[in-house]
């Protein structure tokens, strides 16, 4: 079997890409034994260009197995800082997210999905500080002004999802921890 090199290797991201496709595209990339950093940066880059492509992305890499998440290499953040807006929304929904979730399984005695939500957390708070988007922490502000005070940008997304006192209490600490 002839083998090419990683640096020939390209990802065809389409633009309507679905929610589900996009999971998987990025579990594909993420599965690559060693990818070039043009390869990451390039697939990425495009994947994160819309809504379905940067969800799906989100969900493998923050939530999935790769060891990529718990330190991502510089081409995974130049790719992500290519759509500040997206990514830094999605990112402070991520955050705030997993952090409720945490809680969550803690009150149905889920140890297991706890942790994970916990891992997910973390890796959310590290790759904000890498990403070092401006438009981040204004969505980060905004998100702990919601969640502090209610109202705001981000008051429909706290509905939305059921959060409670406890579950607005962890997210606005994680904010105010990631703003420093």
């Amino acid at each position: 079997m002839e083998r090419y090199p990683m640096t020939d290797l390209q990802f065809t991201i389409p633009e309507d890409i679905t929610f589900p496709g996009a999971i998987a595209l990025t579990q594909e990339i993420l599965d690559l034994k060693t990818p070039a950093p043009e390869v990451l940066e390039s697939a990425i880059g495009a994947l994160v260009k819309t809504s379905n492509g940067a969800r799906g992305f989100f969900v493998s890499f923050l939530s999935g197995d790769s060891d990529l998440a718990d330190a991502p290499p510089d081409a995974i953040v130049r790719a992500l800082q290519q759509s500040p807006e997206l990514v830094a929304d999605l990112m402070a929904k991520n955050l705030a997210m997993s952090t409720a979730m945490v809680l969550t399984h803690e009150a149905s005695g889920n140890a297991e999905q706890a942790a994970g939500s916990a891992k997910t957390s973390a890796r959310s708070q590290l790759l904000i500080r890498l990403l070092a988007l401006p438009n981040l922490q204004q969505n980060l502000e905004a998100l702990l002004v919601s969640a502090t005070q209610g109202g705001g940008e981000y008051q429909d997304f706290l509905d939305r999802w059921g959060y409670d006192d406890s579950q607005r209490q962890a997210i606005a600490q994680v904010v105010r921890l990631v703003l420093g």
